[in-house]
């Protein structure tokens, strides 16, 4: 989420100093480390990367070392502490994907999703010792479409608060910049575990297509089949069908409905215990007697 900031601050003109990033993390099954993708980016542009895992003393001694004006901080999913918040003369900017107070923490492309919102949006903000709590320098908004996972909006978002984070860096650099405090209703937005993507199909077929959404690519949503994990893509709602109780499966053609608190839902792709993605059709060509199937 990070690399189109750093692309379009480099292109704006601004000079990078460093790059702060987490350290290498192994990838794959060799488990081979690999740099963060904006640690590769900063790499191919020739820019120094700081890695840490968080802004200890050391890290902030470090990012002192290159007496910054400002500082960017994009997706980093790390506490700054109060003695690096006033390293950089006109401290830490945070681009954060939602329109704040709305959905402050690490996930609120996610969460936003999950509740179903219709807009959500970007801002940028003085980063402070409270969560994601400091004055607003700027917003724009988006609108969530009916398929979009967390993934395709943090994408769209990435890039247009891209260009956020320039127009208020140089609204700084200008000495134009007038942050406000944030106004409104509070909403918080903490990170996604595993649990998150479990589908309970007691719940309206609404509620599990948003989340499906929501919790896609991370950590995916899931459920169980005689105690196995089935992990899923989202699922389509399907208004016709209000005859499936919740969890019970049907084959129709190519398509594959499962029962849901209020009417059915479509599979998509699904990933069996142990196996690769594949269409839920060709899944359900292995069951013997698919109509006796229950997710639990």
């Amino acid at each position: 989420m990070a690399v189109p900031s750093l692309n379009v601050l480099v292109q704006a003109g601004f000079e990078i100093v460093a790059v702060l990033t987490r350290p290498d993390a192994p990838v794959g099954r060799k488990r081979v480390l690999t740099p963060s993708p904006v640690a590769a980016r900063a790499m191919e542009l020739g820019i120094e990367v700081i890695r840490a895992a968080k802004v200890d003393t050391g890290t902030t001694a470090k990012i002192a070392e290159f007496d910054p004006d400002v500082a960017a901080i994009v997706a980093y999913g790390g506490i700054v502490p109060r003695a690096a918040l006033g390293v950089p003369t006109h401290g830490w900017v945070n681009l954060h994907f939602s329109l704040l107070p709305a959905w402050r923490g690490a996930a609120p492309v996610q969460r936003s999703i999950i509740a179903g919102d219709d807009v959500t949006g970007a801002a940028t903000f003085q980063l402070e010792e409270g969560l994601d709590t400091g004055p607003v320098f700027g917003t724009l908004t988006e609108t969530v479409r009916p398929g979009d996972t967390a993934g395709d909006l943090l994408e769209r978002l990435s890039i247009s608060g891209a260009v956020l984070l320039s127009q208020t860096l140089s609204a700084i650099d200008a000495g134009q910049a007038a942050p406000v405090p944030q106004q409104g209703e509070i909403s918080l937005a903490p990170k996604l575990t595993l649990d998150d993507g479990r589908l309970d199909w007691q719940q309206p077929a609404l509620a599990l297509n948003r989340r499906a959404r929501g919790v896609t690519p991370e950590p995916g949503a899931w459920t169980t089949l005689e105690g196995q994990r089935i992990k899923l893509e989202p699922v389509a709602l399907r208004p016709d069908i209000k005859d499936l109780p919740p969890g019970n499966i049907r084959v129709d053609g190519k398509s594959v409905l499962v029962g849901t608190g209020s009417h059915a839902v479509e599979l998509g792709r699904i990933q069996p215990a142990g196996k690769k993605m594949m269409s839920s059709a060709d899944w359900a060509r292995g069951l013997a007697t698919p109509e006796r199937v229950v997710f639990e």
